[in-house]
């Protein structure tokens, strides 16, 4: 048998996945490192800590399989978007890892949209206007550290931190350039008036190339430790996001992705760039007339986890006691709440929000509380908000791309079967939910593939994903959703004017302490 090895590298762990040609899996390991989170609207993490997670996993994934490693084809990789690592002349970190939850250049992110400019720049790079993306971080950088933008002769994402470290080699592939907002999807180069903005050049930059290009030549150290041979092809890939559309078959028309995990993500296949004149949803490289229209959210299962920490302890230990799952034990307890939580609406904003309202300062919020909600209710309405917030995404999208004609979802969430029929119940949509094992990793294997010439075109995802299942929409269940989902979309409306004002307050008067 012949293998690729899927790494993805995400906000939390590095995942390892061992596929053989026909996408089953033969290994797997997941590494975890720590976000750092010591100041207000912080979110880094240390590329020594991930880069030596990618070491480990695969090492681990090797050593647990007893196969040849000359039988290896390639190792590909998937990354979370919208990183930034300052470096200087020697390519010696001068920060830790910005990443997509970093939010300290809200300010920047807000006065460029306000200015216009933000729009212009939207248009040309498909990627919104937020601090999540690097074009923001940048202009905080430049403006507030100014030492180390002085000082700087590189930047990078965490993805091209590794192949230098594995490989001598500084280059980006379009899908994680392109997230960068400083990349022009029309031209595919950088983006002049977006590097004009930022004060830096080209050559501070890592040279462009396609997902499916490859390097070979590991470091002999470096492949010892892995038991890699030195001449294994090494994948630029693309980013998690579009190669997850990839890995659950998420590529034809109308065929949507839905994924929640720690975060999520509404997304579809498009042959060409398709910009939202509301600058709403991304538009992101993953092949020739291949792009992933979308929208991505903060708020995902972290918000059930904040529900599980704050609000069921007792449950939470009670679970751990009987080595019970406590988030099974959870949902159980939603499940016997009705839909709609008896009219209980949450909007699930912990992390201040992206798609589909793009705000920073957007916090959460319980509304219609009465003296007959319980903690179960609360519960409830934490997941379906959830779902809510999703369905807002999709509608914003089909704005842009025209209407659903089917959905995949996928993400942690997908093993509860509450959530699942959620979903269906919300969108009034049948909902399939695709056996495929880490779809951002799976992805990445098969652009592998591509790269080698194994495969010819994406069809092949019809025979990977293999066998699927199918929620359908209760119709006692979606008549409360239709009822309270234009609620949910008023009050967003209606609460936008106040966000600024209580995070403002939230900055200087309890982030402080």
């Amino acid at each position: 048998m012949e293998f690729i090895i899927g790494v993805d590298l995400g906000t939390t762990s590095t995942k390892v996945v061992l596929f053989d040609l026909d996408g089953q899996v033969h290994g797997y390991a997941n590494k975890l490192y720590p976000l750092y989170q010591e100041l207000p609207d912080m979110a880094e993490e240390d590329p020594e800590e991930i880069f030596q997670a990618v070491l480990e996993g695969i090492r681990e994934v090797i050593q647990k399989t007893n196969f040849q490693t000359d039988s290896i084809r390639a190792v590909s990789f998937s990354s979370a978007m919208h990183s930034l690592i300052a470096l200087d002349e020697n390519y010696q970190p001068l920060t830790r890892v910005l990443t997509w939850a970093d939010n300290r250049a809200e300010q920047y992110a807000s006065d460029l949209k306000a200015s216009g400019i933000g729009q212009e720049i939207y248009a040309k790079t498909g990627t919104p206007i937020h601090p999540m993306a690097p074009l923001a971080k940048l202009l905080w950088l430049k403006a507030e550290k100014t030492a180390i933008y002085q000082k700087a002769a590189h930047y990078m994402g965490i993805k091209e931190y590794v192949f230098y470290r594995l490989l001598g080699v500084n280059k980006v592939d379009y899908s994680i350039a392109n997230a960068m907002g400083i990349f022009n999807i029309f031209n595919m180069d950088w983006d002049e008036q977006a590097l004009e903005l930022t004060g830096i050049t080209p050559a501070q930059l890592p040279e462009l190339v396609a997902p499916t290009d490859y390097v070979c030549g590991l470091k002999p150290e470096l492949a010892q430790f892995m038991n890699l041979p030195i001449d294994v092809p090494f994948v630029f890939g693309a980013s998690d996001g579009t190669l997850s559309n990839l890995g659950v078959n998420a590529i034809k028309p109308g065929v949507v992705a839905v994924t929640i995990g720690t975060s999520g993500a509404v997304r579809v296949v498009t042959d060409k760039p398709v910009i939202d004149p509301k600058g709403r949803t991304f538009t992101y490289y993953l092949d020739k007339d291949m792009w992933v229209v979308g929208g991505p959210v903060n708020n995902g299962g972290v918000v059930f986890r904040w529900a599980r920490d704050n609000m069921f302890d007792a449950e939470k230990s009670t679970a751990k006691l009987l080595g019970l799952d406590a988030y099974d034990l959870l949902t159980d307890i939603a499940a016997k709440v009705p839909a709609g939580a008896d009219g209980l609406i949450f909007h699930p904003y912990l992390g201040g929000e992206r798609a589909p309202i793009w705000d920073a300062n957007a916090r959460g919020s319980f509304f219609g509380l009465t003296q007959k909600h319980t903690r179960a209710h609360m519960l409830r309405a934490v997941l379906e908000g959830i779902v809510y917030n999703l369905y807002s995404v999709t509608l914003a999208l089909e704005e842009v791309v025209g209407k659903t004609t089917a959905i995949q979802a996928t993400g942690g969430f997908a093993r509860s079967a509450l959530w699942r029929q959620m979903l269906a119940d919300v969108y009034e949509q049948p909902v399939t939910i695709p056996d495929s094992f880490e779809s951002s990793a799976l992805g990445a294997a098969v652009v592998a593939m591509k790269a080698l010439g194994i495969i010819n075109s994406y069809d092949i995802m019809d025979k990977v994903i293999g066998a699927t299942k199918t929620y359908q929409p209760e119709p006692a269940n979606y008549a409360a959703y239709r009822d309270l989902m234009p609620i949910y979309i008023r009050l967003d409306r209606q609460l936008k004017s106040e966000y600024e004002a209580i995070a403002d307050y939230q900055r200087k008067h309890v982030n402080a302490k």
